[in-house]
């Protein structure tokens, strides 16, 4: 004798359970962390010959460069581009609260 088929149940309205009480709970990751970085509060000599020499031939120079380039601080940045400013090195484009952009003095 040949096996019988099953029946399929007709189709009900209420929707399948899809077990969610019996899944595992997802584990969240950590995500990636950047690396701190460990910037200079003062200049060496080094640096600030660099300061002098190199940054007034940038074309933008702003305070996040500067802390960047130089491995100093942001607010060591900001008081490096006043003396640059001081000495007719740089010329400021736009100032605003969160970022001041700058570039070098030229002749015009």
């Amino acid at each position: 004798m040949a096996p019988k088929k099953e029946k399929a149940p007709p189709p009900s309205s209420k929707p399948a359970k899809s077990g969610g009480g019996k899944q595992k709970k997802k584990k969240w990751s950590k995500g990636k962390q950047k690396e701190k970085v460990n910037n200079m509060v003062l200049f060496d000599q080094a640096s600030y010959d660099k300061l002098l020499s190199e940054v007034p031939k940038y074309k933008l120079i702003t305070p996040s460069i500067l802390s960047d380039r130089l491995r100093v601080n942001g607010s060591l940045a900001r008081r490096a581009i006043k003396d640059l400013m001081a000495r007719g090195s740089t010329r400021m484009i736009s100032l605003h609260s969160s970022q001041q952009i700058y570039t070098r003095a030229t002749n015009t």
